[in-house]
């Protein structure tokens, strides 16, 4: 046990670190409750701020999810990435464009100016393993012309899907990283919504 907290106040510690550690995100307050049975969120919030007095974790104001360990605030500029819904790495389908919450990400992680326009999908399907993205990872873009070869989030034909962008002859398509899938060439229109610069898996992040 942390010298200074109670045994609840480091189960608490711990399970944030795990929560972090597994999905690249922390916890919210009512995932908190539940998990503790806390009768309300707020109970949930007084255990997080006895944390932050005992100068465990530090608790960023006025962003959802913003709690951070000390030693992070060594590394580069935190930054909180929309998540937009999921896109399928299969068959091209439409895709949410609703926010469904925010990941954290250490913007030096990235190796993305600071002033970048970025956002994250979940990806669903399989037509990208070969190039080791599953379907349940979560992919960070940045908003910016594609390259023959970047991996992309693209509108084509008014369905959204991620695949590789090729650029053959002057004229582009998309291109999966499985063999069971067919290359996608556009009829009427091919938008790309944003280049793969990032990845998130659940247990454990690569870039």
């Amino acid at each position: 046990m942390a010298i200074g907290l109670t045994k609840r106040q480091e189960e608490l510690l711990s399970f944030l670190k795990l929560s972090h550690h597994q999905n690249g995100v922390m916890p919210s307050t009512r995932e908190i409750q539940a998990h503790f049975g806390f009768a309300s969120q707020t109970a949930a919030m007084s255990h997080l701020r006895a944390l932050e007095r005992k100068g465990v974790i530090v608790r960023l104001a006025g962003k959802a999810r913003a709690v951070i360990f000390p030693e992070e605030l060594e590394r580069e500029e935190v930054i909180d990435i929309p998540i937009y819904g999921s896109i399928a790495a299969g068959m091209a389908e439409a895709v949410a464009e609703e926010k469904e919450g925010c990941v954290s990400i250490d913007i030096a992680s990235l190796g993305i100016p600071r002033n970048s326009r970025t956002f994250a999908l979940r990806v669903r399907g399989e037509s990208m393993i070969d190039a080791h993205i599953c379907s349940g990872d979560t992919v960070i873009l940045e908003f910016r012309e594609p390259r023959d070869q970047d991996i992309v989030a693209a509108l084509i034909d008014g369905e959204t899907t991620l695949k590789r962008f090729i650029m053959e002859g002057g004229k582009p398509y998309l291109r999966a990283e499985n063999s069971d899938f067919p290359d996608l060439i556009p009829a009427r229109e091919l938008v790309i919504q944003g280049v793969m610069v990032g990845l998130l898996r659940s247990g454990r992040s690569r870039w």
